[in-house]
């Protein structure tokens, strides 16, 4: 993507709705005059006088035990400088976000105009009893040193500054199962540390901890070597200054073991890479261009092992990995401050967690058959949902252990339970099918390229590697539309198919042959061509693209029959349907049919629940399903529930591993406490389903129509079930957002027809 593209997309991200990233949301009913005398005067009277008498009840009646401040005043923002608070506020925005999706931790932001440490820790403190923690952000050294330090020892709760100690534990990590894999011991390897910021002293001094010695360390910053006899050294880099006689980058090099670098990018060349000792563990830490890049890092010296701040390669040092999970075990016991054994528990929990087995799901997400312990995997992928209840849990002990926390927890096996149920872990659906699809993007034909909105999405994908376009329509149109927006997509095929006389008569004289006994001519199957929906189809069936997206300004019907007519249904379908995901804060819920089948039978209904059983397989969901009616469980014998009812014993008979249950009401299929104490005996009792089968196309299409527009969820769809290949349609009208969403669920869906091929 060129500059100019991501700037403009970065701008209306954060412009477009509701300006930022980040909102307040009730979580007590509030819509009757009694909800609002509860909320505000005079019942909020009650929980005051409460927390008046033992202050300790705050955590009971207010948000404090789950919100931390993001603080910052814009010295130090990272790749930007000394910025100012206000200009500083989109990351802080930002980090909120992560801390919300990663952690379920609330979050305001504060930026405060103040340089001075003294005004700064006196603004901080006065602030400080609204919040449970403190994560200070772009805070620039050595004030940084000096504002963390005082306020741990003037407040009695969490602070941590991330920009030192996030990127210390997660390389720490690293470290350890990169010395690991090297066969060598900390306490005996050559260690030099390129950048002498905040980051970088906070490395070193936790590497120390966890048994490096400061003899075996060299620091340069930008300068060079920090040495004994060079002046005006602060107090933490006179803590590093060596007596060696060594003055660069190269000549510390000679011999080492590891490089760490905090620094800026292309400061490190093979040549010195060259000269470190056998099995060199690279940390090229500097973002967005590393000290050397991972190929010519892996070029100079196949032994060894490298690890950058970027996603695109193995081993991302990435603070995410660490500050989410600290804050979380640190706010559960309601630690009073995180302290060094919270920080190697953190440091150990996370080295020891690449060290295991790989859930399936990472696995997917990053389209691996077994992501394994070794030179390309020595810390947790992001997206592994195991990291909040590794991490968090080992904090928190780590807290009660050392005689910081407030709170002890008991019964661990419950406190993971929560961990897992208040993140909902499920709702990474999205983020875990972009990760996957971007391991092996697939060719995807659009037949509205003509189009602002389809060239949009189709740039996006192409610059995220989610897919790689291939355009259909009037060439000289795609062509004006992209200069007069300014768009992208460099030598993306552009195809337009009434100029392919060649191959509209190869693809006609296939046509012919498939639909030569159902009305058509060889003059009119050659002439159908014209149209983009039967060329991107035809592209699809001969293996010249992998997948097809249309549907976004025509009919339903009129953008599904090519592809009925020329690719057809899997073997053994009868009916194809369409699958609605809904994305819920609880997790995704998966709608169907929504789109295609008016009035199906008993037999139809099964078929339909085997096709959408299937397909979230894919996604690797466990389907728990739930035959939908207005009556349950044989409450009435209109014909219409007789036949959801008739499904339901189909579905039992042939499938007895599936999880489905029905016929019954919506609320009894989501509501599992309802539905455990009216109808204990069904198999949905224990979860709820997340997969509900509605019995006629009214019922499906207006209720994902509701939900969406009512902003209960966000929709994505609709998935096209039981066609021979991937092919998929668009809402009416769809956003930019949503196409790509499609997108990424049709690459996904080509690679695992593949992968089964």
């Amino acid at each position: 993507m060129s500059k100019t593209n991501l700037s403009q997309e970065a701008l209306d991200y954060h412009s477009q709705g509701r300006p930022g990233k980040i909102e307040v949301v009730p979580t007590k009913p509030y819509s009757s005059q009694r909800d609002l005398s509860l909320a505000y005067s005079p019942g909020v009277a009650e929980p005051c006088r409460e927390i008046a008498e033992d202050s300790s009840k705050v955590y009971k009646y207010t948000t404090k035990g789950n919100l931390v401040a993001v603080i910052s005043n814009g010295t130090a923002v990272l790749g930007l400088g000394h910025i100012g608070p206000l200009a500083a506020k989109p990351v802080m925005e930002g980090k909120g976000l992560l801390f919300k999706i990663f952690a379920d931790i609330d979050v305001f932001d504060i930026e405060i105009n103040e340089t001075d440490v003294d005004a700064f820790v006196k603004t901080v403190k006065a602030i400080s009893p609204t919040f449970g923690g403190i994560n200070l952000e772009d805070i620039k050294a050595p004030e940084c040193f000096e504002i963390e330090k005082r306020l741990k020892a003037e407040l009695d709760i969490p602070i941590m500054h991330d920009d030192q100690h996030g990127t210390a534990i997660i390389s720490g990590a690293a470290l350890l199962n990169a010395l690991e894999v090297a066969g060598k011991k900390i306490d005996k390897v050559h260690i030099v540390v390129n950048g002498a910021g905040a980051s970088a002293i906070s490395c070193a001094k936790l590497y120390l901890a966890l048994g490096a010695k400061k003899e075996n360390m060299i620091m340069l910053d930008s300068k060079g070597v920090i040495h004994v006899n060079s002046k005006n050294l602060d107090e933490s880099k006179k803590f590093f200054a060596t007596a060696k006689h060594v003055r660069s980058l190269k000549d510390a090099l000679k011999g080492a073991d590891v490089f760490l670098g905090l620094s800026k990018g292309n400061v490190l060349n093979a040549s010195m890479i060259q000269d470190m000792a056998k099995n060199p563990i690279i940390f090229a830490l500097a973002n967005p261009d590393p000290e050397i890049s991972y190929e010519a890092a892996h070029a100079a010296r196949k032994d060894a092992i490298i690890a950058t701040g970027r996603s695109d390669y193995p081993n991302q040092v990435n603070n995410v990995l660490g500050f989410p999970f600290i804050f979380r075990g640190a706010l559960d016991v309601r630690a009073k401050q995180i302290n060094e054994e919270m920080k190697l528990a953190a440091v150990r929990a996370i080295a020891n967690l690449a060290r295991e087995s790989v859930p399936e799901i990472v696995n997917l997400a990053y389209n691996k058959k077994n992501i394994s312990f070794g030179k390309e995997y020595i810390i947790p992928k992001p997206l592994d949902p195991r990291l909040i209840t590794t991490v968090a849990p080992a904090v928190a002990k780590a807290a009660m252990d050392s005689g910081v926390a407030k709170l002890a927890i008991k019964n661990w096996d419950a406190y993971n339970e929560d961990l897992i149920k208040r993140l909902g872990l499920d709702n990474k659906i999205i983020r875990v099918l972009t990760t996957k699809a971007r391991q092996n993007p697939q060719r995807v034909v659009f037949a509205e390229a003509d189009t602002y909105k389809i060239l949009k999405a189709a740039q996006i994908v192409r610059d995220e590697g989610i897919a790689k376009p291939i355009l259909l329509g009037n060439v000289q149109k795609i062509k004006k539309i992209i200069e007069q927006n300014k768009l992208d997509l460099g030598n993306t095929p552009m195809i337009n198919p009434r100029m392919e006389e060649e191959k509209r008569i190869e693809y006609g004289e296939l046509f012919f042959e498939k639909r030569r006994r159902r009305g058509y001519t060889l003059y009119e199957a050659r002439k159908i061509m014209n149209e983009r929906n039967y060329y991107g189809a035809m592209m699809v069936e001969t293996g010249e693209a992998d997948a097809l997206i249309s549907g976004l300004t025509r009919k339903y019907s009129d953008t599904i029959r090519p592809s009925l007519q020329i690719i057809g249904t899997q073997e053994g379908v009868g009916k194809v349907a369409g699958m609605y995901i809904l994305v819920t804060k609880k997790g995704p819920v998966f709608f169907a049919d929504t789109t295609i089948n008016i009035d199906p039978t008993a037999e139809e209904l099964v078929e339909i629940t085997m096709l959408t059983a299937n397909a979230i397989s894919q996604f690797n969901v466990k389907p728990r399903i739930a035959l939908l009616s207005y009556s349950n469980f044989g409450s009435n014998e209109d014909p219409n529930a007789r036949k959801v009812r008739d499904a339901v014993a189909i579905l039992h008979q042939r499938y007895p591993g599936l999880l489905v249950d029905g016929e019954m009401q919506a609320n009894f299929a989501l509501n599992t406490q309802l539905l455990k104490d009216n109808f204990p005996f069904s198999v949905l009792g224990e979860e709820g389903a997340n997969t509900l089968i509605f019995p006629n196309l009214d019922a499906g299409n207006i209720a994902y129509k509701l939900l969406q527009e009512m902003g209960a969820a966000e929709a994505i769809g609709p998935v096209l079930l039981g066609i021979k290949k991937p092919v998929h349609v668009l809402q009416l009208g769809s956003s930019v957002r949503e196409i790509v969403n499609m997108i990424t669920i049709a690459v996904v869906d080509a690679q695992s027809r593949k992968s089964v091929v």
